[in-house]
């Protein structure tokens, strides 16, 4: 299967890697930044260089190409989307901007390819296992989703280290968030609706922010009383988050925001992915809970070392790329990610990361 990856960045460079690395994929990293491209190509990793918001240019490198794996920024998701459409290929990403896939929904409408957006942890792997739990009742009263990437030593006052996309960090922060109440779909306040819990004796809190529960409100509307997705840290975070946003009214301001951040709070890759989950509801008459919780290390993955954030996002992406080619999935228009079996997910040898499995070159043999 040929795949064009476009985005040359930390998660895109770590799904190139993860599928060639299988002998079932030939994969060529695009990008408009040569120094990304530079380092992909070190790894013997086939590169071209193309502005991917022009989507003319696009399109016209993705000639040949059976999928494209778009691990770009949110606001490029629409542009190379219609890309993906006019070249006819396959279309996945990582996206968690509501807007975005709502666009990109309508651009799947009566087309010969698929397009599956919200590929990676949360949305993703979030709402393909909350779908597989709220299954397992006949009526679901609560579904409750927290996730979260960890510095494992946290030392500033923000208790928090970049582990991913800046502009992606702060449009979760910035965009009303999808939830149900009641019955009722509606729209929560971002930072908003703090709780704590604790989880192997470590302390943890849990707001509000966009994007990921995917279309799980739409699957389960009329099925659940509530349900909410909010993003975890460590104690103190959102208050600190909510004074540079609101007080000091940067949630208008991105670009000085995003160089405050850039600037002030570094880089790690000793993180860990935190995946806390609750559904309650009724069983053969009887009121039960089931709760799901991963916690997954940075680690060596194929030979080489990556944080939580890069196994747990591009680990998803490959595993549902995989599944996708194994006709597992949907061959053609808009794909949800509750249309992925929880079982086949952690079956597949990508998505066995999920399981604290170690992939290496024996794991990831290409498919007979």
């Amino acid at each position: 299967m040929k795949v064009a990856i476009a985005g040359a960045g930390l998660i895109g460079h770590t799904i190139a890697h993860m599928l060639r690395e299988t002998g079932d994929y030939e994969v060529v990293a695009l990008d408009r930044d040569p120094k990304a491209l530079e380092k992909i190509a070190a790894d013997g990793i086939p590169v071209e260089r193309v502005d991917s918001a022009d989507g003319a240019a696009l399109r016209s490198a993705l000639a040949g190409y059976d999928a494209l794996v778009n691990a770009l920024p949110y606001y490029l998701a629409v542009n190379v989307a219609s890309a993906a459409k006019g070249a006819g290929v396959h279309y996945f990403d990582l996206t968690e901007d509501v807007r975005a896939t709502h666009a990109i929904r309508t651009l799947a409408e009566g087309a010969d390819h698929v397009f599956m957006p919200q590929c990676g942890l949360a949305p993703g792997f979030i709402g393909i296992a909350a779908h597989a739990l709220a299954s397992h009742f006949t009526e679901i009263r609560d579904v409750k989703m927290r996730v979260g990437a960890l510095p494992q030593f946290p030392t500033n006052a923000l208790k928090y280290n970049l582990t991913w996309s800046v502009d992606g960090l702060i449009n979760e922060y910035c965009q009303p968030c999808e939830a149900i109440r009641d019955g009722r779909t509606q729209w929560v306040q971002p930072l908003e609706g703090l709780e704590h819990f604790s989880l192997d004796g470590v302390e943890y809190e849990a707001f509000n922010t966009s994007g990921g529960l995917g279309t799980l409100c739409e699957t389960l509307a009329g099925r659940v009383e509530s349900l909410d997705y909010k993003s975890v840290r460590y104690p103190g975070h959102r208050e600190l988050m909510q004074f540079l946003l609101e007080d000091l009214r940067l949630a208008t301001d991105r670009d000085t925001l995003k160089s405050i951040l850039r600037r002030a709070v570094p880089e790690t890759e000793q993180d860990v992915v935190l995946i806390f989950m609750t559904v309650t509801g009724m069983r053969n008459g009887r009121l039960v809970q089931e709760v799901l919780t991963r916690k997954i290390f940075a680690k060596t993955v194929c030979g080489v070392p990556m944080s939580a954030i890069q196994i747990t996002t591009a680990g998803a992406m490959c595993a549902v790329l995989d599944l996708f080619r194994e006709k597992k999935l949907p061959q053609q228009g808009f794909v949800r990610q509750e249309q992925v079996l929880l079982d086949q997910f952690l079956a597949n040898r990508f998505g066995q990361v999920y399981e604290g499995a170690t992939l290496d070159a024996r794991a990831l043999a290409p498919l007979a």
